[in-house]
């Protein structure tokens, strides 16, 4: 397969620059198959979903992890904290970085230092750099990372975060979820849909587009992620899993592919892929030539063009403060019901 394969014409006014209110608002492509889809809103999932379903959502927090620093000669330097890899270490991306000196320090507005690089990463393009502040201090000093396509984007920073958003740990949000309220919660539980929570450290493959056309030769930067016991009981016993994000996706199906709750994966869903855990995914519209749209065709077939299409056609809100879509990989008659 070549990334190629994976490219639409996205028109640039339908990039959504702030985020809808209230978040339930959002609307809600619902796929059914080769049938029209459903134009809905998020907050008809109290109706859409059943007893029985569980949802499954990826409760990581963004951090303030965009420094605007400089050298000690004056020039400015961006510093995107990607993951934490030993206590007080990080990797990340730094923005320019060609000439950057091992061992150089780079301070704050106020020519308090706050980071020593100590090499590059082993991920091409990444650095590995030593905070000289203490958490708080360098949280104080830092942005949330809103990507590089939102102008401004909303005045609340917590827009940016999920209601749900429990350990600071991602460098951009896992934007599915933005779409949830505790009312909307709180309504499916009163509906017979029950929650459960993973965790996926949103890392460097979120910022980066795919180099190469031959997807065989792409490298999925690896991710940490974390599958609670009790979830993955849930899901066992579940009507059917539905998970919010590409990252809930991508932690529920590492778990069981990998044998392992915990740990780092670079699983790379393609297709064909071997569906383990989800059934329904409830996810936002992704910018053209990305490993994302790369797993929703293994989860729904090439059918995903013509949703897009459809998309687009009514005018749907697009990328991180868009709408959104709930995929039902089971509504494509060659794919047999788990249910």
């Amino acid at each position: 397969m070549r990334i190629e394969d994976f490219d639409y014409e996205l028109p640039a006014e339908l990039i959504a620059q702030s985020p809808i209110e209230p978040r339930s608002a959002a609307r809600l492509l619902v796929d059914r198959g080769e049938a029209p889809p459903d134009h809905r809103r998020v907050a008809d999932l109290v109706e859409i979903l059943r007893p029985g379903d569980l949802l499954v959502v990826n409760d990581t927090r963004v951090i303030p992890a965009r420094l605007r620093l400089r050298r000690a000669s004056g020039g400015a330097v961006e510093v995107l904290l990607l993951e934490e890899v030993s206590a007080g270490t990080w990797e990340c991306l730094i923005r320019p970085g060609g000439r950057l000196r091992t061992g150089e320090t780079l301070v704050d507005a106020s020519g308090t230092p706050v980071v020593e690089l100590q090499g590059r990463a082993p991920a091409e393009g990444t650095f590995v750099v030593r905070t000289l502040l203490d958490t708080a201090a360098l949280h104080s000093i830092g942005e949330v990372p809103l990507p590089p396509y939102i102008q401004g984007g909303p005045s609340d920073p917590e827009r940016y975060q999920t209601v749900y958003s429990d350990r600071p740990a991602s460098a951009a949000a896992p934007t599915a979820g933005l779409h949830f309220t505790p009312e909307l919660l709180d309504g499916l539980a009163a509906a017979g849909v029950a929650m459960a929570t993973v965790e996926l450290v949103i890392g460097l493959d979120t910022f980066r587009p795919v180099a190469v056309s031959d997807l065989d030769d792409h490298r999925m930067h690896t991710e940490r992620y974390r599958v609670p016991s009790e979830t993955m009981q849930a899901c066992a016993a579940a009507r059917r899993v539905v998970a919010v994000g590409t990252t809930a996706t991508r932690a529920l199906e590492s778990a069981a592919a990998r044998g392992e709750l915990s740990g780092r994966t670079d699983l790379f869903i393609r297709p064909p892929y071997d569906w383990r855990v989800v059934d329904l995914m409830i996810t936002n519209f992704h910018l053209p030539r990305t490993t994302l749209l790369v797993m929703i065709e293994a989860f729904i077939g090439p059918r995903w063009r013509a949703l897009y299409a459809a998309a687009i056609a009514e005018r749907y809100r697009m990328l991180s403060f868009g709408d959104a879509m709930l995929l039902d990989r089971h509504a494509d008659p060659a794919a047999g019901r788990r249910h």
